[in-house]
């Protein structure tokens, strides 16, 4: 395993943080991590592992010499550094949707398909964190029996929207229980032409609607299980609601298989085997998969396992993960991993 080059771009967000922790935590073998961010972030000093990194501002020179340059820091600015990278003999991996929908461009969970790996041109994309927990979950159940139908809703954290999501979360709340007015100025979307409280709420909208009715985020969960599953016959809907968590996404999964007479147990059984999935799902003990347990965990965390009431290959499933670590900065060291290997 050779020693490689690694830039962080977006290091002083919530997910480049969570990479640098990653690539610590987990020893990954580099000589160096630059760390890249806006121009005003340069100077800043993070520390992680024991070590000071200071920031440097993104420009197409700093990739001279690097090997593997993490991306999170904006669809637009991957548009406009990635390439660059690239250029300079990188090896991109993306956390925004710049890339994900390209068919020239990898879109790689690394329990579900690393053979894609293989594909990239330079660049391969990071799937979005609900996606991710959501066909590591399923992986093994359409390996084994088939899928050809999926529906599912999630419950997500403010921590997908960002630092100042999480912000508005904690002042919010103050602010209902001195039951003074609520300010509202980030959720659903920065882009959005009205705001809403997140504290004690639940918004059912996720990025921006298109013509179809669904967000944006909606689309991308249909669309990208489609390509890591290499299936684009299959059915997928997507209902996609923030809810006031600070991380960990939840998400109710309906699924059809393409065998009869599978059972609960046979799922649980290959669900308890495996690779980065934990079961939790004993309903005599209440014991099920909850955001507030599966922060900071690297696991995609498993329950509520239960037949369709009504159609024989139908079944249920809850399924709960941290979404700034295997949603986003543990997938994405695992690809990096992968690659080395």
């Amino acid at each position: 395993m050779k020693n490689v080059h690694v830039a962080i771009v977006g290091a002083t967000g919530a997910v480049g943080t969570k990479i640098l922790e990653k690539l610590t935590e987990r020893k990954f073998p580099a000589d160096s991590i630059k760390l890249l961010a806006s121009k005003r972030s340069a100077g800043k000093e993070i520390k992680a592992g024991g070590k000071t990194y200071t920031v440097h501002e993104t420009t197409p020179e700093a990739f001279e010499g690097i090997d593997i340059a993490f991306f999170s820091a904006g669809g637009s600015i991957s548009e406009k550094f990635a390439h660059e990278a690239v250029k300079r003999g990188a090896v991109v991996i993306d956390n925004t949707s710049a890339f994900r929908m390209d068919p020239n461009t990898p879109l790689v969970v690394p329990e579900v398909n690393p053979q894609e790996l293989a594909n990239h041109s330079g660049i391969i994309a990071n799937p979005n964190c609900s996606t991710i927990q959501m066909v590591a979950a399923l992986q093994p159940i359409k390996e084994k029996y088939g899928l050809n139908r999926l529906i599912v809703s999630t419950y997500q954290a403010v921590s997908g929207a960002g630092v100042e999501a999480i912000d508005e979360l904690a002042e919010q709340s103050k602010q209902f229980t001195d039951r003074s007015e609520i300010q509202a100025e980030v959720l659903p979307s920065a882009s959005a032409q009205r705001h809403y409280p997140i504290a004690f709420n639940a918004i059912p909208q996720i990025d921006s609607f298109d013509e179809s009715g669904y967000t944006l985020e909606e689309l991308k969960m249909i669309n990208e299980t489609k390509k890591i599953f290499n299936d684009y016959d299959m059915s997928v809907a997507a209902t996609c609601v923030r809810l006031p968590v600070v991380s960990g996404h939840s998400e109710s999964v309906y699924i059809e298989i393409d065998q009869e007479g599978v059972s609960v147990e046979d799922l649980r059984g290959l669900l308890k085997n495996a690779p980065g999935i934990v079961l939790q799902d004993d309903p005599a003990a209440q014991l099920y998969p909850m955001p507030l347990y599966a922060e900071d965990k690297d696991e995609v965390f498993v329950g509520r396992i239960r037949k369709d009431l009504n159609e024989p290959t139908g079944f249920h499933l809850w399924i709960v993960s941290d979404n700034l670590l295997k949603g986003a900065a543990l997938n994405s060291v695992q690809i990096a991993e992968e690659l080395i290997n």
